[in-house]
């Protein structure tokens, strides 16, 4: 009888089937939906912050000849908002926003859900975490949401690239606001998607369909590279810095009754970062893969808008300033090294800086918020 009894004591690997039967939880259909609307509505909520920065970021990292004279410097990008606000007002600020909520809502969604369920793949049980893991966990979510969301990537970014200045005559009368009208407006989202779709490259010539829907995957290869690093060390430092902070149980923390699955400690107690502290946290795991990762994000910028840049130059199968229509990214890597040095390939990253930090913060505080709203 005496052994039968023993068998009901918790042995050192009781703890490993009860942390297994938790994760397994995190397969259900429930938990997946509930991850993905609370990732998508994170990478929103974070997106909505930054929309102005990301523009000017963007306008900066392509060398756009009306804003490229105030790159290089710390308050240029506060400079180019208010000239874009003088000239277009507060919607040239959001001027391919609407692209980006559609890319990235999928986008959060998928990669939000997709490290939940790597991480329970890779570590189904707390003592298996390591920085290695997280990493890797984090970057093959990044990659997983990628192949959804990259066509919008770029059709926000042609978006954003597009500037049509007003050109004053005769007959011109400033609207009400005292601004001149535009001479062409800005093309929507559908306009631009069947100029890329339209836009001519090798496959082309082959199938009309498979060349327009390869339009919409150039610059795939560098974002690639790019998100390994950026995903990886991203959730990575976050998971650390979170962990770390909580095991420390400073005055950054306090005693939740909404605790979070699988968040409860052996004593049955939840602590959990204030408000401020999660915001700090998410704020310097993102400014820490930012670094990481810009290189190949202004490459791939580069790769994205030069087929616009051909149409503008007249269809030559060269750009102005010497770049193929349809560089490699090896191509692309040597022509901004030529052009701006090892400085060339980390322009705009003070902007980038400025908006990395407050969108990592908010997106894993809206992460986090969300789990508590949806009970997952």
């Amino acid at each position: 009888m005496a052994s039968d009894s023993s068998t009901t004591v918790k042995s050192p690997d009781a703890p490993t089937i009860e942390n297994h039967r938790k994760s397994s939880g995190k397969r259900t259909t429930s938990y997946v939906l509930k991850s993905l609307l609370g990732g998508g509505i994170a990478g929103c909520a974070a997106k909505t912050v930054i929309a102005p920065m990301d523009r000017v970021k963007i306008l900066f990292q392509t060398d756009n000849p009306r804003y490229i004279k105030y790159s290089g410097s710390f308050f240029g990008v506060f400079r180019a908002i208010r000239d874009i606000h003088g000239v277009y007002g507060v919607k040239g600020l959001f001027q391919g926003h609407s692209a980006t909520l559609l890319r990235i809502f999928p986008y959060a969604a998928i990669k939000f859900m997709s490290y939940e369920q790597y991480k329970d793949w890779i570590m189904p049980r707390k003592e298996d975490e390591t920085a290695f893991r997280r990493t890797l966990a984090g970057s093959l979510a990044g990659v997983s949401s990628l192949f959804v969301s990259y066509p919008l990537d770029l059709l926000r970014t042609r978006l954003a690239y597009e500037i049509r200045m007003p050109t004053p005559t005769a007959t011109t009368q400033t609207t009400v606001s005292g601004k001149l009208p535009l001479s062409n407006s800005s093309p929507g989202l559908i306009e631009t998607a069947r100029m890329i779709y339209h836009e001519a490259n090798p496959l082309s010539q082959h199938s009309k369909t498979l060349g327009g829907i390869a339009n919409f995957y150039r610059g795939f290869v560098p974002t690639t590279y790019g998100m390994i690093p950026y995903a990886g060390v991203s959730f990575m430092c976050y998971e650390s810095l979170k962990s770390w902070a909580v095991d420390q149980d400073g005055w950054w923390t306090y005693g939740s009754t909404k605790h979070r699955q699988g968040s409860l400690d052996e004593d049955g107690k939840s602590r959990q970062l204030t408000w401020w502290a999660q915001l700090t946290v998410g704020g310097l795991s993102g400014l820490i893969a930012q670094t990481a990762s810009y290189p190949f994000e202004v490459i791939r910028r580069h790769m994205q808008i030069a087929g616009k840049i051909e149409s503008l130059n007249g269809g030559s199968g060269t750009s102005s300033n010497g770049v193929k229509k349809f560089p490699s990214t090896l191509e692309m890597t040597r022509f901004i090294y030529r052009k701006r040095g090892f400085r060339g390939f980390f322009v705009g990253l003070s902007i980038g800086f400025m908006k990395v930090v407050p969108m990592h913060a908010v997106s894993f505080y809206v992460y986090e918020y969300m789990k508590v709203v949806l009970d997952f």
